[in-house]
């Protein structure tokens, strides 16, 4: 029988991308799905890539609270799901959120990055943080997943494997970071605008990102301390895509990359999302594009101390939809990889 599944926000770029990963499927069944601004238009109307596969309508979220929906995703705005998720967990629904709302444990902390006060606190610390290969144990039995962000996804898979053997300094962590224009979201903004990001490369946010924090939350777990990360993340001219280039200094410079490349290879060895590349490789941003992988290459350049992580991820698929459809399973007891064996498009 299959689980009845419903969509909050099911009009921007992450609902979409649900809707595509979600909608074959027999063992879930996409029953609600609302826009405010597009109530009562048809999602193929607004989505063509849709038709003859969807024949649901736009509807007011409001009504998601007599719906018989198990699971429900928040693909809002920040601010939303803090007022309505909590409704919704009381009659027993599980809920995905890939908004900020229920990331950052520390309701100050989340206040002043977010500008805005919390509505259910109470629930920062019962929601599990969704990155699935640190927490799958936890996120199986959970009523509440915090969706982790695209940036924080990549970049704490890629330091997870050097922390975890504690093997380099934690105070000069760097994170050199590139999103593709979907990264911005659906709504019109002018840098997103073709004229503007096409044919240009630039930094933004340089001097505090939203989600530096929800990454150094994560590292700092990892690592039992403070963990001081430099995050500039950039604007690149592509639909799709993020590249992270990672900096750590090796407490022990002698240590070979053979040994370092080992390790990855082993901590990943049994995650199907994860990809630790052959010992010098280059990931590209196109080879999982459309798909829910994050693909990983480690590196010592010059054989000094520092090693540099490659790690690269589609902003859409395990930065955001196929992450949370990963963790949809996992709440749903369903197989972890149903769904989500789309091979990356190329060209």
């Amino acid at each position: 029988m299959a689980h009845n599944i419903g969509i909050i926000g099911g009009s921007g770029y992450t609902g979409v991308e649900l809707l595509r990963l979600l909608l074959n499927r027999t063992d879930v069944n996409v029953t609600f799905i609302s826009s405010r601004t597009h109530q009562g238009t048809r999602v193929d109307a607004l989505f063509p890539s849709l038709r003859g596969v969807c024949d649901l309508e736009f509807t007011d979220p409001a009504i998601i609270e007599n719906s018989d929906c198990e699971l429900v995703f928040f693909a809002t705005p920040n601010g939303t799901a803090m007022k309505q998720a909590p409704g919704l967990l009381k009659k027993g629904v599980k809920v995905i959120d890939l908004s900020a709302d229920y990331r950052l444990k520390d309701v100050a902390i989340f206040e002043q990055w977010y500008g805005m006060p919390h509505s259910s606190p109470d629930w920062l610390e019962k929601a599990v943080y969704g990155l699935t290969e640190i927490n799958r144990s936890d996120i199986v039995t959970a009523d509440l997943v915090a969706n982790p962000g695209c940036y924080p996804t990549a970049t704490q898979l890629g330091f997870i494997p050097l922390l975890e053997q504690n093997w380099v300094h934690t105070d000069s962590l760097i994170a050199d970071a590139k999103s593709g224009v979907t990264g911005a979201g659906r709504g019109a903004q002018v840098p997103m605008l073709m004229a503007e990001a096409s044919d240009n490369f630039k930094a933004y946010a340089a001097n505090g990102h939203r989600h530096l924090p929800e990454i150094e939350q994560g590292l700092n777990a990892l690592c039992g301390g403070e963990a001081r990360l430099t995050f500039t993340p950039h604007l690149l001219p592509l639909i799709r895509g993020i590249h992270v280039t990672m900096y750590a200094h090796l407490k022990d410079p002698s240590l070979s990359i053979e040994s370092i490349q080992q390790h990855f290879e082993a901590r990943y060895a049994d995650e199907p999302f994860v990809d630790v590349m052959p010992q010098g490789s280059h990931p590209e941003t196109r080879s999982v594009r459309g798909s829910n992988l994050c693909r990983i290459a480690v590196l010592k350049p010059q054989n000094r101390d520092t090693v540099v992580v490659l790690a690269v991820e589609d902003n859409l698929v395990k930065g955001a939809a196929g992450q949370a459809a990963q963790n949809m399973n996992l709440m749903l007891g369903l197989s972890e990889m149903a769904g989500l064996g789309n091979i990356a498009l190329s060209p």
